[in-house]
C-alpha cells in the first residue's frame, strides 16, 4: 500500500446498483440480504483475482483500484457475466443490476480513502452506464484494446456532471464484431436513404434561446419525413444525443441510418448563422456541407434551403420525382412558434398533469398571437386529449374542447401531418375506432417517418381488440424511434394489444414498464392494476390501483363504461373485471 499522500497512476473502478432506491423501498431487508451476498460471493473473490484492492463500499456501491487497467476491465466483465448468471430466473423488478465505469488516472490516498480527478470521472462514468453495463474511459480503451478479449463501442466526448473538460467514453461489450447485431444493438438499413437529425446546438450563450435551435432541428426533421422515399429517425430518438459530443459513425449504428445531418445555430441581434453538414456515416465522409447569414425574419426561408438541400444531396432523383418545397406552413409570427418550441417539451411527457397545463398555457399564448397556426392548434388538441384519456377533469368538456382545436387545425393545414394525428388521438379516446383509425392513416399517408402517428394507430387496433394489427404498427413505431424517450407510451400500448389478446401477464409487465419509466403515467397504473387482477397478481394489482386512484380520484366503475376507450363492451368487462379483483368497487 502506498504512504498517505503520495501521487500514483491507477485504475479505478466504481460500481453501484442501478434503481437502488426503488428495491429498498419495495424490500429493504431482502436487498440488502441479496446484496451482500453479491459482494461477498462475486465482487469480493473476483477482485481480488485480478489483483484488485477494495478502497471503500457505500450503501449500494464500491469503489476499487487495480494497478493495470486490463485488470480492471477484466475484472468488471466478469463481475456482470456472473451478475447475469445470478439473476437468471429472478423478477424484472427484483434483479440487482450493477453499472460499472473504470478510468485510469492520478489519486492521493488518505486516511484509507482516494480522491483526485480520476477518481470522480470513474464515478461520473458509472452514471452513464446503464444497467448491466460497463462505461470506460478513452485511456482505459486504448491500455486495454486487443488484450483483455473484450470490444469497445466508441459513444463519443460526454459532458459529465463536475467535470470540467468532455470525455471521450467507450461502452465495453463481449463477442465479436457480430455480437451488437445478434443481440439488437446494431440495426440493419433500410432499404431506402436513411437519415437522423442530430439537435443542432445554440451557439449563442443565451440559454433562453435553447428552444430557437431545438425548434429548428424538429422543424427539419418534420420537412424531410413528409419525402417517401425517406426513412427519418424521429425527434425524440435523434434528442436523445442533445447537450453531447457523440460520435457520428456511433450514432448511426445506434439508430440504424446511413446519413447523420448535424448543425449549429448562433443568434447575435437580428442576425442568425446557421451551419448545417451531412455526413454519410458508413464513409466519414460530407456529403453536403453549408453555412447560411440571415436576418432572423428568414429563419423559415432558411429552414426550407437546408431541408431541399439535404434532400438534393441525399437521393437527387427522389427530390426531382417529388416536385414539392419541403416546409410546414410557418406561423405568421415568430413569437407564436417560439411558444410552441417551447411548449413541445411538455407536451412529449404527456403523461404528466403539470406538463399538461404548462403546455396548454404556451400554445394558448400561439393561439392568441397566431390562431391559423396549425401546428398549435393541433398539439392543443392533444393536450386536451391527453387529459381526457387521463380521467383528471370533467371528460365531456376535455373532449368537446379536444375536438374544437384539433378541427381547427385541420382547417387552417389539411396536408399537414399533425392535425390528422391530433383528430385520430381525440377519435380514438372517443371510441370512434374506425374514424380514427382513417384519420391516423392518413397522417402515415403524409409523413411516412412520423413514429407517434404508428404508435397511436397500434393503440386504436389494440382499443378495438385487434392485437396483431397493433404489434405490427408498434414494431415500425419501436424501429423509427429506436432510442425514443417517450418509450413509455410504446410499452403500454403493447400492455394495450396483450390485454386485448387475453396474455395479461404480458400485459401486465409492459404497463409496469411503462410506469416505470413514466411514474405519473394515470392509463398505464390503470391499465396495470387490471391486467394484474386478471393475471391472478392481486398484491401488484391492488398497490397499481392505490396509484391509480392517487393520480385520478374520481375513477368509478360509471367512469370506465361511459369514457374508457377499450371498444368492444365484452374486451371493457374484462378490464373492468380486472380492477374489480384488483379492489375497485
Amino acid at each position: 500500500m502506498a504512504s498517505q499522500g503520495e501521487r500514483r497512476l491507477v485504475a479505478i473502478l466504481a460500481a453501484d446498483v442501478a434503481g437502488y432506491s426503488r428495491l429498498m423501498g419495495a424490500d429493504e431487508e431482502g436487498t440488502l440480504a441479496v446484496l451482500t451476498a453479491h459482494r461477498r460471493e462475486l465482487f469480493d473473490p473476483t477482485i481480488a483475482k485480478y489483483r484488485g484492492r477494495i478502497v471503500k463500499t457505500t450503501g449500494d456501491g464500491l469503489l476499487a483500484e487495480f494497478a493495470s487497467a486490463v485488470d480492471a476491465v477484466k475484472c468488471a466483465a466478469e463481475v456482470q457475466a456472473g451478475m447475469a448468471a445470478r439473476n437468471g430466473g429472478t423478477p424484472d423488478d427484483r434483479r440487482l443490476a450493477f453499472r460499472i465505469g473504470i478510468n485510469v488516472g492520478d489519486i492521493v490516498e488518505q486516511d484509507n480513502d482516494i480522491f483526485g480527478d480520476g477518481v470522480n470521472i470513474a464515478a461520473r462514468l458509472e452514471g452513464i452506464a446503464e444497467p448491466g453495463g460497463i462505461c470506460v474511459s478513452a485511456r482505459v480503451q486504448e491500455d486495454a484494446a486487443g488484450k483483455s478479449g473484450l470490444f469497445f463501442d466508441d459513444i463519443g466526448e460526454q459532458a459529465l456532471k463536475n467535470i470540467a473538460r468532455p470525455i471521450r467514453v467507450y461502452r465495453v461489450r463481449a463477442g465479436g464484431p457480430a455480437a451488437a447485431a445478434t443481440s439488437g444493438e446494431v440495426l440493419p438499413l433500410p432499404d431506402k436513404p436513411s437519415i437522423a437529425v442530430l439537435p443542432f446546438q445554440n451557439m449563442s450563450g443565451d440559454a433562453e434561446q435553447e428552444y430557437f435551435a431545438d425548434g429548428l432541428t424538429e422543424d427539419v426533421i418534420t420537412a424531410l419525413s413528409k419525402l417517401r422515399g425517406f426513412f427519418v429517425i424521429s425527434r425524440n430518438s435523434t434528442f436523445a444525443y442533445k447537450g453531447k459530443a457523440p460520435d457520428i459513425r456511433q450514432v448511426a449504428r445506434d439508430l440504424g441510418v446511413r446519413y447523420v445531418l448535424e448543425g449549429s445555430v448562433r443568434k447575435a441581434g437580428e442576425r442568425l448563422r446557421i451551419t448545417g453538414q451531412l455526413i454519410d456515416a458508413a464513409t466519414g465522409a460530407h456529403v453536403w456541407a453549408e453555412r447560411y447569414d440571415r436576418a432572423l425574419a428568414d429563419i423559415f426561408a432558411v429552414q426550407d434551403e437546408i431541408t431541399q438541400n439535404v434532400v438534393a444531396a441525399i437521393e437527387p432523383q427522389v427530390y426531382a420525382a417529388e416536385n414539392v418545397r419541403l416546409r410546414t406552413r410557418p406561423p405568421e409570427s415568430l413569437d407564436a412558434w417560439g411558444f410552441v418550441m417551447r411548449a413541445m417539451p411538455h407536451v412529449w411527457t404527456w403523461a404528466s398533469p403539470s406538463d399538461n397545463a404548462i403546455a396548454q398555457e404556451l400554445l394558448g399564448s400561439a393561439i392568441k398571437l397566431d390562431p391559423n397556426y396549425s401546428r398549435a392548434n393541433s398539439l392543443l388538441a392533444w393536450t386536451h386529449a391527453a387529459t381526457f384519456q387521463g380521467g383528471r377533469s370533467d371528460g365531456e368538456h376535455e373532449r368537446d374542447q379536444a375536438y374544437v382545436f384539433a378541427r381547427r387545425a385541420m382547417e387552417r393545414d389539411p396536408e399537414d401531418a399533425w392535425p390528422h394525428v391530433a383528430l385520430g388521438y381525440v377519435h380514438m379516446v372517443s371510441r370512434r375506432s374506425k374514424a380514427a383509425m382513417d384519420e391516423l392513416a392518413d397522417a402515415i399517408d403524409r409523413n411516412p417517418s412520423f413514429a407517434l402517428a404508428h404508435m397511436l394507430l397500434g393503440s386504436a387496433y389494440g382499443y378495438a381488440g385487434e392485437s396483431e394489427k397493433a404489434f405490427a404498427e408498434l414494431a415500425i413505431a419501436t424501429r423509427l424511434a429506436p432510442r425514443d424517450f417517450i418509450q413509455s407510451a410504446n410499452y403500454s400500448v403493447t400492455g394495450t394489444a396483450y390485454f386485448a389478446a387475453g396474455r395479461y401477464a404480458d400485459a401486465a409487465d409492459n404497463q409496469r414498464r411503462a410506469v416505470e419509466l413514466s411514474p405519473h403515467f394515470t392509463t398505464a397504473w390503470r391499465s396495470l392494476a387490471a391486467a394484474a387482477g386478471q393475471s391472478g397478481d392481486l398484491e401488484l394489482a391492488a398497490a397499481a390501483l392505490a396509484e391509480t386512484l392517487r393520480l385520478q380520484p374520481n375513477l368509478t366503475i360509471d367512469w370506465l363504461e361511459k369514457y374508457h376507450p377499450i371498444v368492444k363492451a365484452e374486451d371493457r368487462a374484462r378490464y373492468i373485471e380486472g380492477l374489480r379483483k384488483a379492489g375497485l368497487t
